[in-house]
């Protein structure tokens, strides 16, 4: 049986809204989403995922520090 930790994060309100109604329209609850999210980030595969996501940004000159992106941006690669 795999031993999991409870861990405390700091979450913008919005953002924890936002989360929460993501989560349940694909039926997974919120714990459950960000599980699969830190699992992708840091797993072999979805590094390369996360890190091509990051590098496209990195090329666009973008952020993610709640920036929105216009539609060229995010077609512009």
């Amino acid at each position: 049986m795999c031993n999991m930790k409870n861990i405390t994060l700091s979450i913008d309100d919005d953002l924890l809204t936002a989360g929460r109604e993501y989560a349940r329209s694909h039926n997974i609850s919120l714990n459950s989403l960000v599980r699969r999210l830190l699992e992708n980030a840091v797993t072999r595969k979805g590094k390369g995922q996360f890190d091509e996501m990051f590098e496209i940004m990195d090329k666009l000159k973008v952020s993610s520090d709640g920036e929105r992106w216009t539609r060229e941006e995010l077609y512009r690669v």
